[in-house]
């Protein structure tokens, strides 16, 4: 019997550079194969934040390999849950579909002193998605 995850997770930002990057990292290395991960942004950027690829090689995990993606509908279709971080409207919406935004700060063109407490932010709205997720796959 093949595994399903208990959700499907989708976060964006504008640049899929930083805040959303940083966000899969933490729910992929947090729930493991457990959910579902992943990114996009809404205008990509060329590459992932220096500084988010330093601020997470702080507490273990490797994003240096991450890639910034396109924003596609298709992303949207087949996630539960779509958390935006500052992208606005540009998140296609679909009947049934649970939709977060959560306002932090933009790491872009910041340091890594600049970028922890973001990073550390995330971690806490990732522990609590991750919670609620579980709490609803045990219903």
């Amino acid at each position: 019997m093949a595994f399903t995850p208990a959700a499907s997770v989708l976060f964006v930002c504008v640049h899929n550079a930083g805040r959303s990057q940083m966000a899969a990292a933490w729910l992929t290395h947090l729930a493991g194969d457990r959910i579902e991960v992943r990114s996009a942004g809404s205008n990509p950027g060329t590459a992932v934040n220096p500084a988010a690829v330093e601020a997470m090689k702080e507490v273990g995990i490797d994003i240096s390999a991450a890639t910034p993606k396109v924003l596609t509908v298709d992303a949207v279709r087949e996630s539960d849950v779509c958390i935006t971080m500052g992208c606005g409207d540009t998140c296609p919406v679909f009947p049934g579909k649970r939709y977060l935004d959560w306002e932090l700060e933009d790491p872009a063109g910041q340091g890594v002193e600049a970028v922890r407490p973001i990073r550390d932010e995330i971690r806490k709205l990732v522990e609590g998605l991750i919670a609620e997720i579980d709490a609803a796959a045990a219903k």
